[in-house]
């Protein structure tokens, strides 16, 4: 093994700790999306919308950032950016059980990440309002001279909506600091990209002005580098950046979703081979990071803490229909 990519990782400033910590988390995203799959399986959650195989590219997204200061907007499959970010598998089991313990009182959709003291926020159900939302935390930011920026995630099927243009072209005019990150995963529901996108997602930066850049989204230590420039250019003025990140979406599109009608189990089993979540435990193994014995550990742990999320948020008692509007006062202060 060559030491340019074991210390590929030193190279980007990421010490050893540092990036057995994304393993972890990506770790932690996995189990979790695996348990709450198995609950829906089991009728104990209604519905569950899977993020296997994207966890590489969210974590290190999120590592690349200032999690106290950046503003997060996710997707509805982002487990591995938000876990990144702070928020627990306690806190996604309350919310996927739609307990009243959750931090939307019980009443959000699944995947409708909001924490305000993380400064994640909440998305809505029609696909890509969270690009609008962060062009204007990007534009509070340069108006009031802050200087964090805004990250927000989207599929490649949502970066056909109108909002996402709008977005883009007025983050291009005002050069405001926020990161378009694509998480390219090859479908959106049964649509294959070449019928979904014309081209390529990352071309339609240079339309509004500013640059683009596609990357091996199975590769977090390229899109770790990637977000980190992305940052660094917009904390400077100097404007967005669109991230593609290309990777593959291994689950169903949901848990009410049949894939194999249109894609075949040859083409998922391949796919699985690239996922970056084990091409990142093969590369941390190569650079004596993980060991077998430290893998066995880290995973017991997080079984454990997924074990005990999920006994808790079963045993936690369901919102009732009065505290509706309780939990509404005490979001906004009373003043609804």
């Amino acid at each position: 093994m060559s030491s340019q990519h074991v210390n590929k990782h030193h190279q980007l400033g990421l010490t050893d700790e540092q990036v057995l910590m994304m393993y972890t988390f990506m770790l932690k995203a996995r189990k979790y999306d695996e348990r709450a799959t198995q609950l829906q399986r089991s009728g104990k959650i209604a519905f569950h919308i899977s993020g296997i195989g994207q966890e590489a590219t969210q974590v290190a997204a999120a590592f690349a950032l200032d999690k106290q200061h950046d503003y997060f907007l996710p997707y509805y499959r982002d487990y591995g950016l938000i876990l990144t970010v702070g928020m627990t598998i306690q806190e996604l089991m309350l919310a996927a059980l739609s307990k009243a313990e959750d931090l939307n009182g019980g009443r959000q959709m699944p995947g409708h990440f909001g924490y305000k003291k993380l400064h994640i926020v909440s998305g809505s159900s029609p696909v890509a309002t969270q690009v609008l939302h962060a062009v204007g935390i990007a534009l509070k930011a340069t108006m009031r001279k802050e200087d964090h920026v805004a990250i927000v995630t989207f599929g490649e099927g949502s970066s056909n909506q109108g909002d996402v243009h709008e977005a883009f072209n007025f983050a291009g005019v005002f050069k405001l600091p926020v990161i378009f990150l694509c998480e390219n995963n090859q479908y959106a529901i049964s649509i294959p990209v070449h019928r979904q996108v014309a081209g390529r997602v990352v071309d339609r930066a240079a339309g509004y002005g500013f640059p683009g850049q596609r990357v091996d989204g199975n590769d977090a230590l390229e899109v770790y580098r990637a977000v980190k420039e992305a940052r660094e250019r917009a904390v400077r003025g100097y404007g967005p950046t669109l991230i593609e990140a290309m990777m593959y979406r291994i689950p169903p599109h949901s848990t009410a979703d049949d894939d194999m009608l249109y894609r075949t189990k040859e083409e998922v089993e391949y796919h699985k081979e690239q996922d970056g979540f084990q091409r990142f435990r093969r590369y941390l193994m190569e650079s004596d990071v993980l060991s077998e014995e430290l893998d066995r550990a880290l995973n017991e742990s997080i079984k454990k803490e997924v074990n005990e999320a999920t006994k808790y948020a079963e045993k936690s008692p369901y919102p009732a229909p009065e505290d509706v509007l309780r939990h509404v006062y005490a979001e906004d202060g009373g003043d609804t």
